[in-house]
C-alpha cells in the first residue's frame, strides 16, 4: 500500500482504539456547529475542520471508510503521488467540514460530525474521473457498475437522502462537499500544467 493512505489508516484505527478505550467520543475534537457552545457547553473550534475526520462513531462506521479508503486512496495515490494525494484529501476532508458547517447552520442543529467519509467522497470522484470503466461493486444490490457510474449514482442518492432527511444521523450533504472540493481541486490542478490535462 502507499505509504499516505496506510498512514491515514494507522492514524484513523489509533484513533478509534484510543477514545473507545476511554469512553470519549473526542468531543472536542468532533466537529461542532457554530453557535453550539451555548446549548451544549462545547462549540466550533478551527482544528476541527481536520481532526473530526480521524474519529469515528462505531466500528462498522471505521470499517467502511478504512475499507474505502483502501480501495480508491490505493488507486489515487499511485496516480497523484503521495503529497498531491495527502494536499487533494485534505482539501477533501476541510471542504466536507465547510459544507457541513453550513448546512447545519442553516438547518439550526446542534449535533458534532465524526468520520472520514467526506474525503473517502473525494476520492471516489477522482477514482471515477480517473478509472471510469474500472467496475465497482455496490453494495445493495451486489451490482458491478462502471465507476462513473457508481459515483454519479452515489452523488444522486447523497443528494436526495440530505434533502428528504430520509437517513437520519448521516452527514450527506458532507459527503457532497467532500466531492465538490475535491472536483474543484481537480479542476485548479487541470489548469496547472500539461500534465493534469492529459491525465483529467
Amino acid at each position: 500500500m502507499p505509504p499516505v493512505t496506510t498512514s491515514l489508516i494507522v492514524a484513523n484505527v489509533a484513533m478509534f482504539l484510543l477514545f473507545s478505550s476511554t469512553g470519549d467520543l473526542l468531543s472536542p475534537l468532533a466537529l461542532w456547529p457554530l453557535g453550539a457552545a451555548q446549548y451544549v457547553g462545547i462549540g466550533f473550534a478551527p482544528w476541527q475542520l481536520v481532526t473530526y475526520a480521524f474519529l469515528h462513531g462505531s466500528m462498522l462506521h471505521l470499517l467502511f471508510n478504512m475499507f474505502a479508503l483502501y480501495m480508491f486512496g490505493t488507486a489515487i495515490e499511485q496516480v497523484f503521488g503521495s503529497r498531491r494525494y495527502l494536499i487533494y484529501y485534505a482539501v477533501c476532508v476541510v471542504s466536507a467540514a465547510l459544507a457541513q458547517l453550513l448546512v447545519a447552520k442553516l438547518a439550526g442543529g446542534f449535533y458534532p460530525t465524526v468520520g472520514a467519509s467526506g474525503g473517502v467522497f473525494g476520492l471516489l470522484l477522482a477514482y471515477g474521473l480517473y478509472f471510469p470503466n474500472n467496475r465497482v461493486m455496490l453494495l445493495f444490490p451486489p451490482i458491478p457498475l462502471p465507476a462513473r457510474v457508481f459515483v454519479l449514482i452515489y452523488a444522486a442518492l447523497e443528494l436526495v437522502m440530505g434533502v428528504t432527511g430520509a437517513q437520519s444521523g448521516v452527514a450527506h450533504f458532507a459527503h457532497l462537499g467532500g466531492m465538490v472540493g475535491g472536483f474543484i481541486m481537480l479542476r485548479y490542478w487541470r489548469g496547472g500544467g500539461p500534465t493534469w490535462r492529459r491525465k483529467f
